[in-house]
């Protein structure tokens, strides 16, 4: 029988109570290893509370001591890292080194978080006028929410609630349903650290849950991660209510080849961000744009025999170089856009459709998928795969290149190879990409940064971790003080002014 999967709620793991539950498969074998709790609005609610009331006695403490519960929390996580990875792994089917980068992506967002008393210092001025002080203050903004994706379920968990609760909130965490388990454990070991019971829940669950916390009151800010169409939805629902949200969505990211680029380079860095985790990942580079005939030909004749070797294994193989996919829905799915992609004219140069691993026929397995020729006109270069799906489009010279990123509904991530500071430095400066990497394949900039795109990639006004989530997760408050000595009696009309 397969175990039960509640949620966190008031410092302790809880059974769900709507008798609803999803699915969460091995991606090995296809099988179901669990049921997870789908919440109901009032089970929603029920957290919401629990978090609201901790909250207050959270946001009294010195933000020194808060940082406390982080330093003994990545201890915790340093203890328990490859019991993470393998828990990691096995629900979502990134290999275990894999899943070990995951976790510590997440980890240095939490480090980041133990310096927070610094970034929520505020500012003063002695005298800004006669007999009055001005200072400022960043305060918490109560109960927050985070909604999290799949392809990550730790990192982005901890990129959420790290900086949120260092800052003072309560944390209401809704982690995908595909694969709840490490959310879970990162809960319990936040409390095991010191973390007040309550300060931070994780409630599993679908679209009621997300609704949920759209709706409720008390809920002040929301960050999301996941498709476009829902971070919009997210985004717009959560915003009506008079919430602070900042949605991250889909993307389709390009890397462009110069002629001058070290094409053994190149090649290497796309096969690594094309076909790492499967191409499950949101700043996975998905589209080659080589410039020029001949820098394409010789690109591509490097990438097919790269691409034929990935090693396609299980993802407790730790010398595989990636795993299943999620589901077998979402097997499906990105098959279905490589079929698409051959009836659109694409030619598809490597072919992994019908792989297959032997004693794991039930498995969501699939091969590398090398497309060359594509175009901008076909939906597997307007639109994202999420799979170990490379296309390669030619551009006839740098600025064709470089129109194609520009113009994309997409502005996630980019990257250019070439070894010419002059044409780095205009790419840096022109595109109209979130981030962006020169001579690095997927550019996600560390913790003390912020991470988040461009256009269609984000909505809202403020980006992940980095000093961007200390202004998302708090307030200013402005404070101007005069003390009575000296000052003149009677009533003043005119509005005050440091004439």
């Amino acid at each position: 029988m397969a175990k039960e999967i509640g949620h966190f709620i008031g410092g302790k793991r809880v059974d769900g109570k709507s008798g609803r539950f999803g699915d969460v498969f091995n991606p090995n074998t296809g099988e179901v290893q669990a049921k997870v709790a789908l919440a109901s609005a009032d089970e929603m609610r029920e957290a919401v509370a629990n978090a609201r009331e901790a909250q207050v006695g959270w946001a009294a403490k010195n933000p020194q001591v808060r940082a406390r519960v982080f330093f003994k929390f990545l201890e915790l996580v340093a203890r328990e890292k490859e019991e993470l990875a393998e828990m990691l792994s096995m629900e979502h089917g990134k290999t275990v080194p894999d899943a070990h980068g995951d976790i510590q992506r997440g980890v240095e967002v939490c480090e980041f978080a133990c310096g927070i008393p610094h970034l929520l210092k505020g500012e003063f001025t002695d005298g800004a006028g006669p007999g009055i002080d001005m200072y400022s203050l960043r305060q918490p903004l109560g109960v927050v929410a985070g909604i999290t994706p799949f392809n990550f379920p730790a990192m982005i968990p901890m990129w959420k609630f790290a900086p949120a609760i260092a800052c003072g909130n309560a944390f209401i965490l809704k982690p995908s349903e595909r694969d709840p388990s490490v959310p879970m454990r990162l809960a319990e070991l936040m409390v095991e650290a010191g973390l007040p019971a309550g300060v931070l829940n994780v409630v599993n669950g679908d679209k009621e849950a997300v609704d949920a916390i759209l709706d409720d009151p008390v809920i002040q800010a929301i960050g999301f991660v996941g498709s476009t169409a829902i971070a919009e939805y997210v985004y717009t629902r959560g915003t009506s209510t008079g919430k602070r949200v900042q949605c991250f969505g889909g993307a389709k990211n390009h890397m462009i080849v110069m002629p001058d680029a070290d094409l053994d380079q190149a090649a290497d860095a796309l096969i690594g961000a094309g076909y790492g985790s499967a191409g499950e990942r949101c700043m996975a580079i998905s589209v080659a744009v080589p410039v020029g005939e001949k820098t394409a030909d010789a690109l591509v004749e490097k990438l097919i025999p790269r691409v034929e070797s990935l090693k396609v294994g299980l993802s407790t193989d730790r010398e595989a170089d990636y795993g299943p996919l999620v589901t077998a829905e979402a097997l499906q799915r990105v098959k279905g856009y490589v079929d698409r992609g051959v009836e659109e004219g694409a030619t598809l140069k490597v072919d992994g459709r019908d792989f297959t691993m032997q004693g794991y026929e039930s498995g969501n397995f699939m091969g590398g998928c090398l497309f060359d020729n594509v175009t901008a006109d076909m939906s597997i270069y307007k639109e994202e795969i999420f799979g170990p799906v490379l296309s390669v489009v030619r551009a006839a010279d740098y600025e064709a290149a470089i129109e194609l990123p520009m113009s994309h509904e997409y502005g996630n991530g980019v990257a250019i190879y070439t070894r010419d500071g002059d044409t780095a430095r205009d790419f840096c400066s022109r595109i109209n990409i979130g981030m962006v990497g020169v001579n690095v394949p997927i550019p996600v900039p560390l913790a003390y940064h912020t991470f988040g795109g461009w256009k269609r990639s984000v909505f809202g006004d403020l980006n992940q971790h980095g000093p961007d989530s200390v202004r998302f997760y708090t307030r200013t408050k402005t404070v101007t003080s005069r003390w009575p000595s000296g000052v003149k009696e009677g009533a003043e009309f005119v509005i005050p002014t440091m004439n």
